[in-house]
């Protein structure tokens, strides 16, 4: 038979899924995938079910319902200081993996290069693979996950396309500031390439951090094409509702690809979505203050197990060294020590160096989420516990 797909070959699943369907076997306590398993607001249940009840059950305009591009709209102007037309410039998709796809497909021609930073959401690896486009990758270097500004223009070339930002990012937690991303726009215009940003997290920030979108900065409306969803901050992965934010030209290109690779998101769940974007300040104020408490929670946990935890600014993730207890346990790789973290204790984790270019930089590293509902995380203390007394 002929050969399959050579470009499959390149990379593997998702190994955070994958850590969730062995937790799952193993009845484990899942804090590798980052969904919630807390009830959403009720009002997000009301929303959805009264579309539904009200008949919106076909077909969506393939770019997205009007009622949920306006939403967008105005939460863009209010939050993120981003002015774009709902008619031409927003593009809801199947959740921001998929905004992700269609965006880098939209802009890249063979020969073209992206720029990512590393540890990244594994996602990225491939989405740059599939769309036709050569990773360069730049590190961020712990403990404050910053980068060398020598090093990240040296990735740059007349071949850039675009450079993937996600902040507040997905595996570290590191909320780029205004002066990084103002160093990151100057790098954009001087070697005419955009910003693919992802901003899924944007309302999980701490310590009085400060999310910045990149295209509200002087000269980056036309270069950036802002993501987004409501998966993180409404608590509702499964819904699969996400869009892209871009100008027209680029819209226009990003709208092609969507149609042809999904058709349309949900459509009764963007009414829904439409509602959980009029939330007022008191649902974002509550958020940031679980997610707080849930970080300090599960950072001191960590910290006192052995685990070494890098404290996030943002998202809902903690990244570990855990060196020495890969030691203590006789473990060699990161995903012989997750494995047997699911069979000693029963706590999912996911294994660092999925999220890095080599995966040896990323061998002595794990990553755990923290957004759960108490019951769970008290579960997880009790049970790793047992690391400690050992």
């Amino acid at each position: 038979m002929k050969k399959l797909s050579t470009i499959t070959e390149s990379f593997t699943e998702s190994v955070i899924r994958e850590m969730t369907r062995i937790c799952v076997a193993a009845g484990g306590l899942n804090l590798s995938q980052g969904f919630p398993d807390f009830e959403i607001d009720p009002r997000l249940k009301e929303a959805a079910t009264k579309a539904i009840q009200d008949g919106w059950n076909q077909y969506a305009i393939t770019f997205g319902q009007p009622v949920l591009r306006n939403a967008i709209s105005r939460k863009a102007l209010e939050y993120n200081h981003i002015h774009c037309n709902p008619d031409t410039e927003i593009t809801v998709t199947c959740g921001a993996t998929e905004a992700m796809m269609a965006s880098l497909m939209a802009i890249i021609n063979p020969g073209d290069e992206i720029v990512i930073f590393e540890p990244y959401y594994e996602n990225y690896g491939p989405d740059s693979v599939l769309s036709g486009a050569t990773p360069r990758f730049v590190t961020l270097r712990a403990p404050d996950w910053s980068f060398d500004p020598v090093e990240l223009e040296a990735a740059f070339n007349n071949h850039t396309k675009a450079i993937v930002i996600n902040t507040p990012n997905n595996p570290t937690g590191k909320v780029f500031n205004r002066t990084e991303l103002e160093y990151i726009a100057q790098l954009c215009c001087k070697y005419d390439c955009y910003a693919v940003t992802d901003e899924i997290y944007e309302h999980i920030v701490f310590d009085g951090a400060e999310h910045i979108s990149i295209a509200s900065l002087p000269g980056m409306k036309d270069r950036t094409i802002t993501i987004n969803s409501v998966s993180k901050t409404y608590s509702v992965t499964g819904w699969r509702v996400g869009w892209a934010i871009a100008s027209e030209a680029i819209t226009g290109r990003i709208r092609k690809v969507h149609d042809f690779l999904t058709v349309g998101a949900p459509t009764p769940l963007q009414h829904a979505a439409a509602a959980a974007l009029e939330f007022d300040a008191d649902y974002y104020t509550s958020l940031q203050s679980h997610y707080t408490e849930a970080r300090d929670f599960l950072y001191s946990v960590l910290d006192k197990t052995g685990f070494k935890p890098c404290l996030p600014g943002g998202a809902y993730y903690i990244i570990c060294d855990v060196s020495q207890l890969m030691s203590a346990m006789k473990c060699n790789t990161d995903f012989e020590f997750s494995r047997k973290l699911i069979e000693v204790v029963g706590v999912a984790s996911v294994p660092g160096s999925s999220f890095f270019s080599n995966p040896e930089d990323g061998r002595t590293q794990i990553r755990f989420c923290f957004c759960k509902k108490w019951e769970t995380l008290y579960a997880v203390q009790e049970r790793l516990s047992v690391l400690h007394h050992n």
